[in-house]
């Protein structure tokens, strides 16, 4: 395999598991629909950036690291699991605060705390690193060419932060957010469900090495 069908072929396979419900999906359709277009897409810029970091990972080999020290792996899937269910608390708690939209309406979070949150929800699964190392040996010819180095990364970010930016459009439109206004309750305690079972089932998996 060339390394442009190799990188193509990594890029499609990031691009089906981005497309995978996970707390990210429902973290950048929540912010979408509950804040504001503008902070739906700073989550998924989030995404793309958390994307670059483990793509960089996987380039320089770390994710061996996390395979041959299984006590680093379990620690790091603790504390990731540990944060969304920290995350999925705050969304908890909030979902009887009432949100008003127009422009005398304050604003519920800005982009700036949105794109952290989205990457720092992107980085606490290390898991994700196995995968992305799994991804990178399976499909790179042992010597890649040097441009590969360079240009996978911000290629990663393209595909991730691409199809979050497709889910924060989607969802930030008037009959996704007409809604969520009508039901905002339940629908921020699901989705902080769904995250804390998540987050959850990283800790109660941090023992097993095994994907």
């Amino acid at each position: 395999m060339t390394t442009l069908a190799a990188v193509a072929s990594i890029l499609g396979a990031l691009l089906i598991g981005a497309m995978s419900p996970g707390p990210s999906f429902v973290l950048v359709a929540r912010n979408a629909i509950g804040a504001s277009r503008g902070v739906g897409i700073a989550t998924a810029l989030g995404m793309g950036a958390g994307g670059i970091v483990f793509s960089a990972a996987a380039l320089a080999g770390l994710y061996t690291l996390l395979a041959m020290v299984p006590w680093l792996y379990a620690a790091l899937k603790i504390g990731g699991g540990l944060y969304l269910v920290y995350l999925a608390l705050k969304i908890w708690r909030g979902a009887r605060q009432p949100i008003a939209f127009g422009e005398g309406a304050k604003p519920q979070a800005s982009a700036k705390s949105a794109f952290w949150l989205g990457l720092a929800t992107q980085l606490s699964n290390p898991k994700t690193a196995i995968v992305y190392g799994s991804i990178f040996v399976s499909l790179l010819p042992q010597h890649p060419a040097a441009w590969s180095y360079v240009a996978l990364p911000p290629l990663v970010f393209m595909v991730e932060a691409g199809w979050y930016t497709v889910v924060a459009l989607c969802f930030s439109s008037q009959g996704p957010r007409a809604v969520y206004l009508r039901a905002k309750a339940w629908i921020d305690r699901l989705a902080g469900f769904v995250i804390a079972a998540l987050g959850l089932r990283l800790i109660l998996t941090a023992g097993k090495t095994g994907l």
